[in-house]
């Protein structure tokens, strides 16, 4: 018997559909949450696919983790929590070449890549469309520099440590562009907010073009004449 779950990794609670599916089997749900915790321990703060092999006659069962999302890998690396909605506009990180190298080689072995090369690449059109820059770059240029050979010397090294230099300018680069970003986000915000006040200022005030109604008195009835 196969159950399949999306667990967040090293986090695992128990819930009213996991109960569901082990109590028939006498299998106790706390012993199950301990072993998922302690296999996807390495996912830490990542939703991860877990697949749980039971053996109803025996009770015995075993974990199986799967790698988790791209997207997932690479938020977790830059401690973002999510992607831009914006991603030409506005950017949420700046990776170093050794780190999607390095994600590169996480993922590989889960990835329908012929080379690692490509693996590598896989990684940086996640970094499109999650917004994030790359050697303070957007990513789709750092694909063509790869294509170009630019960087095959640290791929072929597989090279995945940063220096501490380079991450500081890095970190350095994109906090310039944050700023100007936020700038740039700020002016727009304003520039919404006066149009909408423009509009509601030319609006005709309904109120005060009323005409108060007049009034008419109706005539006395006649007195019908006495018989």
């Amino acid at each position: 018997m196969q159950i399949k779950l999306l667990v967040d990794g090293g986090a695992m609670k128990p819930g009213p559909a996991l109960s569901q599916k082990l109590g028939p089997l006498g299998i106790p749900v706390n012993q199950v949450i301990q072993k998922v915790n302690e296999a996807t321990k390495p996912f830490d703060g990542i939703q991860v696919p877990v697949e749980l092999n039971v053996n109803p006659s025996t009770r015995e069962f075993d974990v199986k983790v799967f790698s988790p999302p791209v997207s997932g890998l690479v938020k977790r690396e830059l401690k973002i929590e999510k992607g831009s909605g914006l991603q030409k506009k506005v950017k949420v990180g700046n990776a170093s070449i050794e780190q999607i190298i390095s994600l590169a080689n996480t993922k590989s072995q889960n990835l329908l890549c012929k080379d690692f090369k490509s693996a590598v690449k896989t990684i940086v059109g996640t970094c499109a469309s999650l917004g994030i820059l790359i050697e303070n770059k957007p990513a789709v240029e750092i694909e063509q520099e790869i294509n170009e050979g630019k960087y095959d010397k640290e791929i072929n090294a597989m090279k995945t440590e940063t220096s501490p230099e380079k991450k500081k300018e890095l970190e350095a680069y994109f906090s310039k562009i944050k700023k100007e970003q936020d700038k740039l986000l700020q002016q727009e915000q304003a520039a919404k907010a006066a149009a909408e006040e423009a509009k509601t200022a030319e609006a005709p005030a309904a109120s005060a073009e009323k005409k108060p109604e007049e009034k008419t008195a109706k005539a006395p009835a006649k007195a019908s004449p006495k018989k």
